[in-house]
């Protein structure tokens, strides 16, 4: 089930795959019928190539030898995962295809495709434009911020989900927050067997961490004007009745 709001201000397809891109430990490739899992082996060049680091025994060296030119065709794939603990933690996946080089004693990945697929569905990401692209500049510290908001701040997120639709909120067991960018933070609205995701969008994008601070506090201001939603209300009294 999704939930949304009217303003939905959000990264580019081709912003949010370089992000994940940047951020994402592991990554499965796939060349020439094999298929080999990797954490902590590549590293992304400024124009979206993949530089892969692998052991000298991996099957994808051996693709080399079969493949035509010695250029074998590959797919990648990137999950990005949600920090907090929610149900459906894989908030996207990313899928490159392209063709793997060799390139002073690793592999060079060139893709000639790009396919970003979220809860909204798949969309292939314009190449040039992928290229050009930069990862959010919060994206290395999204991790421990939503960990800190979700752990040391609870009430801070009660707050922030007064500016949720209340018909968004009904039958809602819990809130937790889910992803944030430059653009706006994300809350992940859980139910007993279902759950829904709002946006809630910053009024200027945020490109460092103090402005986010000074984001994250005009969203509290917006909260504070708000009374308490009413389902979480009855959430509440019916936990101490």
């Amino acid at each position: 089930m999704g939930d949304t709001q009217d303003w939905t201000a959000a990264p580019g397809a081709a912003e949010r795959a370089r992000t994940v891109l940047s951020v994402a430990w592991s990554c499965a490739v796939t060349a020439d019928g094999v298929r080999e899992e990797y954490a902590g082996a590549h590293t992304v060049t400024e124009d979206g190539l993949v530089r892969l680091t692998v052991p000298d025994d991996s099957g994808l060296f051996a693709a080399f030898l079969c493949a035509p030119r010695q250029e074998p065709s590959a797919l990648l794939e990137f999950a990005d995962v949600a920090p907090v603990p929610v149900r459906n933690r894989v908030r996207a996946r990313l899928y490159l295809s392209g063709r793997l080089e060799p390139s002073e004693g690793a592999l060079l990945f060139r893709p000639t495709r790009v396919v970003l697929r979220q809860a909204s569905g798949p969309v292939v990401v314009d190449l040039d434009e992928f290229a050009a692209a930069r990862p959010d500049p919060l994206a290395e510290a999204e991790a421990r911020l939503l960990t800190h908001l979700a752990d040391a701040h609870p009430d801070a997120v009660e707050r922030l989900s007064r500016l949720v639709r209340p018909e968004s909120l009904h039958a809602a067991t819990r809130v937790v927050p889910l992803a944030v960018d430059r653009h706006g933070l994300t809350l992940r609205i859980e139910r007993t067997r279902a759950h829904g995701d709002v946006r809630l969008p910053f009024h200027t994008p945020a490109d460092d961490l103090p402005q986010l601070t000074e984001r994250v506090h005009a969203l509290l201001a917006q909260a504070a004007a708000a009374g308490c939603p009413r389902a979480l209300q009855r959430q509440r009294a019916d936990g101490d009745g």
